[in-house]
């Protein structure tokens, strides 16, 4: 008899503690639900042509500006679940990437600069951090530049102020895709990264007007030289330099536990 109550109560007992488990499980999944934003989908008219972005999160602005031919939901897919519990992420797809459609005539740093400016104009947004991965990179780079009331800090990597910057092989790749009529957003890429940036677009010495904190990001194995990075890096006046073991071009998506933290460090810092 006093076995059997002993079983009983081993059972009670063990379907109590199933019980208990179950619920905290199902309360932390809840918990890691509430804690995952939702990315929800904008458009706005800008410059006679419409540019869409993500929106995700609550907090103090921090717009991504994504790598040529991707959107800023790819780009920084393994940056948005971190990013977006501390932040409100404005992400723009830029003409004939992502989500946004093409237009007319070549690609131009220019033009994708003041569409990013126009649209925080637009959303009244001032004074944010900009996160930048290659051609976002340098789209920060020239928003501070010539909007440095939009900017506070900017983080950019994969970025150059001038064809040269790409290593020789890529810059080789480049030269064998060309054709004579772009009309593919990949052939009026491939044309835009062999001509620019321009000089005037960027160079060191507009460079040197940038008074906001960057950090300047590279892979030591990027598609950009070391020495390009570095040329850029030293031109900035108040600039941090990072550059990661064994990476290449895809720091966004191959380091995040890098990264990310690193950038959230930099981002805070008073």
């Amino acid at each position: 008899m006093l076995t059997d109550r002993f079983r009983i109560r081993t059972v009670v007992h063990a379907a109590a503690i199933a019980t208990l488990a179950l619920w905290l499980a199902c309360l932390s999944i809840e918990k890691a639900g509430a804690m995952i934003q939702s990315t929800e989908w904008h458009s706005a008219a800008i410059h006679g042509h419409r540019i869409h972005y993500a929106v995700r999160g609550d907090g103090p602005t921090l717009v991504l500006l994504h790598g040529g031919g991707d959107s800023g939901e790819h780009s920084f897919e393994r940056q948005l679940d971190v990013f977006s519990e501390h932040h409100h992420i404005v992400a723009p797809d830029q003409v004939g990437q992502g989500r946004t459609p093409d237009v007319p005539g070549p690609l131009s740093y220019t033009a994708m600069m003041q569409d990013t400016a126009a649209l925080l104009q637009l959303l009244d947004l001032k004074h944010v951090d900009v996160v930048g991965f290659s051609d976002g990179g340098i789209l920060a780079l020239m928003l501070a530049v010539r909007h440095p009331e939009l900017v506070r800090r900017l983080v950019i990597s994969g970025a150059n102020i001038a064809p040269e910057g790409l290593n020789a092989e890529g810059l080789q790749e480049l030269r064998d895709s060309q054709t004579l009529m772009p009309k593919t957003i990949g052939e009026k890429l491939a044309q835009l990264w062999l001509t620019s940036p321009t000089e005037t677009e960027l160079n060191p010495a507009l460079l040197a007007k940038i008074t906001q904190p960057v950090l300047v990001i590279s892979g030591d194995r990027d598609a950009i030289t070391l020495e390009h990075t570095l040329q850029i890096f030293r031109a900035l006046p108040k600039a941090e330099l990072c550059v990661l073991p064994g990476t290449d071009h895809a720091t966004f998506s191959s380091r995040p536990e890098w990264l990310n933290p690193i950038i959230s460090a930099f981002l805070d810092s008073p």
